[in-house]
Formats: C-alpha cells, sequence, structure tokens
C-alpha cells in the first residue's frame, strides 16, 4: 500500500509545512512531493522501473501539463489588465446591469459555472471561462480575493455532474461493457444529481454573501446603463476569446469544422480500464485539437494587448520592468502547479489506483456506510487523479460495490461522478485552484480550508444522500 501512505505523506507534509512552519505554499508543495519521491526511492515503483527515472519523468509531464502554462497565463493576462481600463469599463458595464443586486457578480459566477459547465465539462476551462470575468467583477465589487477564487474553483465541478462529459462515458462505457447498465441509463438521474449540485452551491452563496456583508454597488458608484455602454463597448469584446474557442469545440460548428477538415478520421489508442475492460478506440474531435484552457488566455492576452495598447509600455526596458513585478506571482503559481502534478505523477506511478480499488472492491457493509466509504476513497482518488483518471482507473468498482449494497446502478453510478466532482475543490493538487488562484492574484492556500469546507465535503455528502435515496433522482 504504498501509494495511499505516500498520498498520507504527501497532504501531511504540506499541511504541517505551510500551517505549522507558516511557510509559502510553493515551498510546501515541494516538500510534499519530496515525501512521495522517498517512498518511490526506498519502496520502488510499480512494475519494478528505476525510481529516479520514475521522478523525472514525472517532473517532465508536470511542466508539460496545460494548466501549468495556463495557470501562468491567467497571471499574466490579470497583471495586464490591471495596467489598462479594459477591465474597468466591463464592470462599470456589469454593474449598471447587475450592480444593484446584493452579491450580484458571486450568484453570476455561480449560475455560470453550471452553464459552462454544462457545455465544456472540464473543470479546469470552467473556471478559466468564468472566472476570467466574473473574478475582477466580484474583487471591484468588494469581495476578497481568496473569496472570489474559491467560487469560481469550487464551481469547477459542476461540468463533471451534467451529461454528457468525457468523464461520464469513461465510466458508463466500462460498466456497459461489465454488464452493470447501459449509458443511456444514467442521463436522467445525472442531471437532476447536477441541479441538486447547482442548487447547493446557489444556498451557499445566499449564506456567503450576507456572512462576509457583501452589498449592492452603491447607486453613487454605478454608472448610468447608456453611458457605461458608450464609453465601454469595447469591453464587450472581452467574451469573444471566451466564445470563440467553445464555439469551435462544442456544437454544430465544432462538428462542421471536423468533418470539413477531417478532424475524425485518426483514432485514439483503445482505452484500458483497471478491471481489465478496454473502450474501443474513438475518433479525435474538436476538443482534443483546440484546448480551451490554453487558448482562452492565449486570445484574452492578444486582445488585451491590442485594446489596451496605450496604457501599455512601448519599449522593451518598459516591458522588462512590467515582468518583473509580476514575477513573485509568476514564482509561486508556478512552483505550485508543477510540484503539484509531479507528485501526482509519481503517486500513479506507485500504484495508488490499483490499491485503493482492492480497498474498494473488498467493501462489505450496509448501503450507507458503503456510500460514504466509496465518496471518501473516491475523494482522495481527485486529490492527486482527474475526474477521468479516476473514474477510468477505479468508478466501474465503486458502482459495482454500491450496486452490490443495494444500490440501483443508475443512482450509483451517478453518485459516484458527484464524488468525483470535487476534483476542482480538492487541495492541494486541483488544478482549477490555480487557475482560479492565478486570476485572482491570490496565494493558491488562501483558498484550501473554504473550498474544504463549503464545497469538497458537502458535495460528498451529497453524493452520499443521492446514493441512500435521501435526495431523489
Amino acid at each position: 500500500m504504498a501509494g495511499v501512505w505516500a498520498l498520507v505523506a504527501f497532504v501531511g507534509v504540506i499541511i504541517v509545512w505551510n500551517a505549522v512552519f507558516k511557510r509559502n505554499i510553493g515551498e510546501a508543495m515541494i516538500m510534499g512531493f519530496l515525501a512521495v519521491c522517498a517512498f518511490a526511492v526506498f519502496g520502488g515503483v510499480e512494475g519494478g522501473g528505476s525510481p529516479l527515472e520514475a521522478i523525472g519523468s514525472a517532473v517532465l509531464d508536470a511542466m508539460q501539463e496545460e494548466v501549468t502554462f495556463a495557470g501562468l497565463a491567467f497571471v499574466f493576462m490579470s497583471y495586464l489588465l490591471t495596467r489598462t481600463p479594459v477591465l474597468d469599463r466591463l464592470i462599470d458595464l456589469l454593474n449598471s446591469v447587475l450592480g444593484r443586486l446584493r452579491g450580484g457578480p458571486v450568484y453570476t459566477a455561480t449560475v455560470a459555472g453550471g452553464i459552462f459547465g454544462a457545455i465544456a465539462h472540464v473543470g479546469a476551462a470552467v473556471t478559466a471561462a468564468v472566472g476570467s470575468v466574473t473574478v475582477p467583477w466580484m474583487k471591484r465589487s468588494g469581495v476578497k480575493p481568496e473569496l472570489a477564487a474559491t467560487v469560481v474553483a469550487g464551481g469547477a465541478g459542476m461540468g463533471v455532474t451534467f451529461p454528457f462529459s468525457s468523464t461520464m462515458f469513461i465510466l458508463v462505457g466500462g460498466l456497459a461493457a461489465q454488464g452493470i447498465m447501459q449509458p443511456d441509463e444514467i442521463v436522467k438521474p445525472l442531471a437532476l444529481a447536477g441541479l441538486w449540485c447547482l442548487g447547493y452551491r446557489l444556498v451557499l452563496v445566499f449564506f456567503l454573501v450576507r456572512r462576509h456583508g457583501i452589498e449592492p454597488i452603491s447607486a453613487a458608484d454605478r454608472m448610468p446603463f447608456g453611458r457605461s455602454l458608450r464609453t465601454g463597448w469595447t469591453s464587450l469584446l472581452l467574451f469573444v476569446p471566451i466564445l470563440v474557442p467553445l464555439l469551435l469545440t462544442r456544437g454544430p460548428l465544432a462538428e462542421l469544422l471536423g468533418t470539413y477538415s477531417g478532424v475524425g478520421d485518426e483514432l485514439k489508442e483503445p482505452v484500458e480500464l483497471a478491471d481489465g475492460t478496454t473502450l474501443p478506440a474513438q475518433a479525435y474531435a474538436m476538443p482534443d485539437v483546440i484546448s480551451l484552457i490554453t487558448w482562452i488566455p492565449v486570445l484574452m492576452i492578444a486582445l488585451v494587448l491590442l485594446l489596451g495598447r496605450k496604457h501599455l509600455p512601448r519599449r522593451a526596458s518598459g516591458w522588462w520592468s512590467a515582468v518583473a513585478e509580476a514575477a513573485p506571482s509568476f514564482g509561486v503559481i508556478g512552483i505550485t502547479i508543477v510540484a503539484a502534478f509531479s507528485a501526482s505523477n509519481l503517486l500513479a506511478d506507485l500504484g495508488l489506483a490499483d490499491q485503493l480499488k482492492t480497498v474498494l472492491s473488498g467493501l462489505q457493509a450496509p448501503g450507507w456506510i458503503t456510500a460514504i466509504a466509496i465518496g471518501v476513497i473516491i475523494v482522495a482518488i481527485a486529490i492527486p487523479l482527474t475526474a477521468s483518471a479516476t473514474m477510468a482507473a477505479v468508478g466501474p468498482v465503486a458502482v459495482a460495490a454500491l450496486v452490490g449494497a443495494g444500490i440501483p446502478a443508475p443512482i450509483a453510478a451517478a453518485a459516484v461522478l458527484i464524488f468525483a466532482s470535487t476534483e476542482g475543490a480538492s487541495p492541494p493538487s486541483g488544478a482549477p485552484i490555480y487557475v482560479a488562484s492565478g486570476i485572482a492574484r491570490v496565494d493558491p492556500v488562501k483558498t484550501f480550508l473554504p473550498l474544504l469546507s463549503y464545497y469538497c465535503l458537502p458535495i460528498l455528502g451529497m453524493g452520499v444522500l443521492i446514493a441512500v435515496g435521501a435526495l431523489p433522482v
């Protein structure tokens, strides 16, 4: 069980180094990764390979992760926006419409997370799309940066809780191959489960708005709609970098482009699940060619450079000074992301998924106890892994264990996906945490406890209630 103990050591070292010794999160993540490396060196890696090669490969893969690039790109984008009036004009426009509502930006961020989640499904991409506008808007409205980042990252998992995400297809593909259930049986239960999760988040926002004393924007600070539109209509172009990649990867236009360009002729490799089931090869689609999390910050940076060109440096020396000012944020975010994903990759090499699958397959308990145990295990797996990787590794086994405890298969599958949806709110390795923190320009560790208490643990509880029938789906 080296992988399980390595995960415990990883999280424990980070907590001690950051909370007890009061060191920054970058250092804590490095120490946590070194703890995992110790397990690899002294305990060996799965398959008997070289521990040093596994460590090197884990770090290299982490540095090549899209989220690593995206986290740094959003830091730079956020910095550029503070140097120009572009975002201020957009926020003036938004406030003229919704600023009279108490907590309007926070509600907007939550509902937008559900809408984008139902379309894009990828947690980090949902955070990028929603947070790009709503995080600065919340900050301007008096919401603390760490709370703004928490709300946006906490909504990232909604992409998994609605049909028809790739995570859902990975799970139901394995279940169908084993004859446990048919793919279309999960659509209604999962859609209703997703609405329960969205409803909880809206109730939470109601609570947070009052707890933190978030008030409507005063009339004196709200520009009349007509004037804000005249002076800031060009700022609406900031939605273009979000909408263009979305339209190119989802819906009729994506299908048309895929057919015209030949995307889909080439097949992906078959996917082998942890239980030995092999999913057939699938054609590439436009989302495989155009990455939302990569192109949203790239296009937004390009647009800010264009719209704010009069307020940005014109000489190389000016740009050098600008980058130097943003360097501290780059350092903390970059080191934290690389260390987190390096540890995640190495934990996989230590056999974490297989070891937890063994625990799952041996569960023999009443339905509610089984649901709690499986929920805790899946949430633990989702700390270092993505929801898709979690479902590929242990999803079918987890559903089978719940079915064995007397829970109908479609409801069990919906509950398991709810458990896995905590990936975005699971410190310290949830990718959306670092995307949201990069946009808010806040230390990610300030979001860890709020994410656990407001999102991760309550969503775990909702999954259990859905599994035992207390929340009907």
